[in-house]
């Protein structure tokens, strides 16, 4: 059977040259007789795997040397509560700007620890969060341990069009639908964390870039697991860490060091993007609709609507019979939603507008 072109959200497609290569490696990697999956994260090949990785992923982003970059399991969701167990360490409060349902939940999770203030939120826009909200440094509290965000949001196809000015206050930002697909300016934020199975690597794995400042200051009864301090002094493995994801991760960064770096990915992405965007601000516009504000549409997640619940079913269902599979929108959103991340060829988004437009001439709307 041929491959199809996966617009999930994750877990997402990853680069047919790094599947290949862990494919030719599957068996035997390198001198040592065994799979990855197979082999102690004890041993000297594990570790320069993990070294690689590291070494990698801080030459793509340009991370200072005074971050630590942990690779953590649990997904971006334990990371609701890690943040505030380390961060909410002199004021015992944060804010938190709501732009989606994971910072929703973030913030939400957060409440469990300490003072948190929701700073802005564009959960009353219409439709609901198709926008992100504009901020100030005058919008955050100046005692506030730490701001947070969630970047790119998933669900709603937006993503923050700047990066908000909280002076002092460490930013927190939440980049796992985003991560690796343009270059970003790490040092103005404290700390990003990113679930890596969206652009960077399968499921199971956690980045968590922090400046060395904000590690050290855990809550007594935070679960070990979850204190940064015990996973930097231990290098990422106080216990076996996601051997496997690992090194995907290692492969996809070198893979992404190979076309160009960051910078060419972002053209990549950027070129896919304004492709399926045009469409549907040109002729698509008479047929599809797409709910979001312009100036804060996300480059990773494009969410469009035919305005009809059967068409929009029809729609998902003939799709993924022609190859374009998990194209059905978020249940709180409906319609479609296409994940154009990192690893989607531009091919893909050619055949989606394609069907696109063929969809329309097929499946003519009745006027109610």
């Amino acid at each position: 059977m041929d491959r199809v072109y996966n617009f999930s959200a994750g877990p997402s497609m990853l680069p047919l040259e790094v599947l290949e290569r862990a494919q030719a490696e599957m068996l035997c990697y390198g001198d040592s007789g065994m799979s990855v999956m197979e082999m102690s994260h004890r041993t000297p090949e594990f570790e320069q795997i993990l070294h690689d990785a590291e070494d990698a992923l801080r030459k793509l982003m340009n991370i200072p040397a005074n971050y630590k970059v942990l690779f953590l399991q649990g997904g971006a969701s334990t990371q609701f509560a890690a943040v505030p167990l380390n961060l909410l360490s002199e004021h015992k409060c944060a804010d938190y700007i709501v732009s989606g349902q994971f910072s929703k939940k973030a913030a939400m999770e957060a409440k469990k620890y300490g003072d948190i203030a929701i700073a802005a939120s564009s959960a009353g826009a219409s439709p609901t969060f198709s926008t992100v909200p504009d901020t100030t440094r005058a919008d955050f509290r100046p005692d506030a341990d730490y701001v947070h965000i969630c970047f790119n949001n998933t669900i709603y196809g937006t993503k923050f069009h700047y990066v908000p000015d909280t002076g002092n206050i460490p930013l927190v930002a939440d980049m796992s639908s985003c991560i690796c697909s343009e270059p970003v300016d790490v040092t103005k934020f404290g700390l990003i964390y990113a679930g890596a199975q969206k652009n960077i690597a399968p499921a199971g794995l956690t980045i968590v870039i922090v400046r060395n400042d904000l590690i050290g200051g855990a809550r007594d009864d935070a679960p070990a697991m979850l204190d940064y301090k015990l996973m930097a002094e231990n290098d990422s493995m106080y216990n076996t860490p996601p051997c496997w994801c690992i090194y995907m991760a290692k492969l996809v960064f070198e893979w992404i060091l190979s076309i160009g770096g960051l910078e060419e990915m972002k053209r990549r992405n950027e070129k896919k993007a304004s492709l399926l965007y045009d469409y549907l601000d040109g002729p698509g516009q008479a047929y599809y609709t797409a709910p979001v504000d312009k100036k804060c549409r996300s480059m990773m997640n494009v969410v469009f609507v035919t305005g009809d619940g059967e068409l929009d079913k029809k729609f998902a269902k003939e799709a993924a019979a022609a190859g374009l599979v998990n194209l059905k929108g978020h249940r709180s959103v409906g319609g479609m939603r296409a994940s154009i991340y990192n690893a989607m060829p531009y091919e893909g988004v050619e055949k989606l507008v394609a069907f696109m437009k063929q969809f329309a001439i097929d499946n003519p709307k009745i006027q109610k």
